[in-house]
Order: structure tokens, then sequence, then C-alpha cells
């Protein structure tokens, strides 16, 4: 379905990404796992074309998405490919109301009028499993918890019924509860949607709950690939087993 090849960025002359390649099939989940400042979020800025890639292709559906007019590419975000971002606080306008925000994706992306748009919006916060979503509707982001503003983002983010979802660390601000009833949730909509989804974390404890496959990003290349269930039992990259040490350490505190 997706396809990324040879992709690099570069800014100020130094390669944030470096010649990276893989393949999203439909239905995948796909891990991209590193520390932060790794390159992971910028592969999925430069998917979205969002920042200019200096090289390389991404193939949906064997189109060339680099290739394709920002009016294009406005078509494609959205209501092929959606991004959960990774502060909901931020991302999410403080002055607009949460049924307003969800309302304008599903009106810019499928024609909807204001009413029918709305009565939209308001199932797909229903869909995320926000209580009373008729009235919290009406509601603007800091009326809302972090784990619930979250959800509205998700809900955003999947209003147009994309085919493709990017959630970028859409947990690393919740605590470990919220973040669990989160990926969750994703499960869910995963299956409910026929999502492909590629989830961005530094974490390979949410790698494991949720993926199916994952890329290991150092400095902006992949330096491991493969199913999660190998890579988490037989690490080959020395990078790789030093995030996995890291994680057992934290685990026994």
């Amino acid at each position: 379905m997706l396809e990324v090849r040879n992709l690099s960025v570069e800014f100020n002359g130094v390669k944030a990404v470096d010649n990276v390649s893989f393949r999203l099939d439909k239905g995948g989940t796909l891990g991209l796992a590193g520390e932060s400042g790794s390159g992971k979020s910028t592969i999925a800025l430069a998917i979205m074309k969002l920042v200019v890639p200096g090289a390389g292709e991404v193939l949906l559906d064997g189109k060339d998405l680099l290739k394709t007019s920002e009016d294009e590419m406005t078509r494609v975000r959205g209501a092929r490919i959606s991004m959960i971002f990774q502060d909901p606080f931020t991302s999410l306008n403080p002055v607009f109301t949460v049924g307003e925000q969800v309302a304008e994706a599903v009106r810019l992306h499928q024609g909807m009028g204001r009413a029918e748009a709305w009565s939209a919006a308001v199932k797909m916060l229903e869909a995320v499993h926000i209580k009373d979503a008729t009235a919290r509707a009406h509601h603007y982001p800091h009326q809302f918890s972090g784990g619930m503003r979250q959800r509205v983002m998700i809900a955003m983010a999947l209003a147009c019924r994309p085919e493709i979802l990017i959630a970028d660390e859409p947990t690393t601000a919740l605590d470990a509860t919220i973040q669990m009833e989160i990926i969750q949730l994703l499960k869910e909509v995963q299956a409910e949607f026929n999502l492909s989804v590629i989830f961005i974390t530094h974490n390979f404890g949410i790698v494991k709950a949720f993926c199916r496959d994952v890329l290991v990003i150092n400095k902006g290349r992949i330096v491991e690939a493969g199913s999660v269930a190998s890579v988490l039992s037989n690490p080959r990259s020395p990078y790789t087993k030093k995030l996995l040490d890291a994680l057992r350490i934290i685990n026994r505190e």
C-alpha cells in the first residue's frame, strides 16, 4: 500500500533522514522506534510532504506523492493518510470547540454541510469513547484531560476514514494507565476501520504491545528491521540492544 524508497531529508546540510526504505502493507502495523532526535518524526513529516525530502520516493498505490502538487497532497492528507501529532494540547486550536475542529476535517475532505459534518463529528467522538459526546463536542480543548484530548486527536485523524494512520508518539505525555487505554483504543479503531498504522515511539514496551513489525532508527538510518518478535528476542544491532537494556533497567526500578 505504502512504499518508501531511499528517502533522505537534510536540514542545513545535516541529514536528518538518510536513505530510508520500507513498506507498509494493508492492515499492517509498523513501529518506528528510536530515541528522541533519531529522525522518526521527520520520516513521518516527509511522507506527508510537510517537510520536503532531498531525495527518494513515497509511493501510495504506486504513485509518488513527492511528485504531486500541493493541491493534490491536500486531498491526500486527512482523506487517505492521516496523522496524530505528539502533543494534543498544542495541536488542537484553543479557540474552537472540539466538535468544530473534527467537523472541519469532514467538511474539507468530504464536502458535507455544517449540520451533517457536525453530526459526523459527534459520531466520531462517540467512536473513540468520549462519554456524552453530544454535549462534549461543544467544549474547548482546555476542558479535557490529556487522555481525552488525545482521543479527540484520534477522532479528528479518523474523521475522513483514511487508509493509513501515522501515530507520532501519541502516548508520550500520558501516565502508564492512560497510555494503555490509548493503545487499546488504537487497536479497536484499526480493526474497525481496517487501518494500516505507522506508530512512532521511543518505548519498546509500546512496540511490543501494538506493533507487528518494527524499524529501529538511529541518526536518521534504519539500523534494524524485522518482526517485533524477532527483534525483541534476538536484537542484532548494538543500538537496539542498548534501547532494550534501558527498558529493562526502567522496569526493574
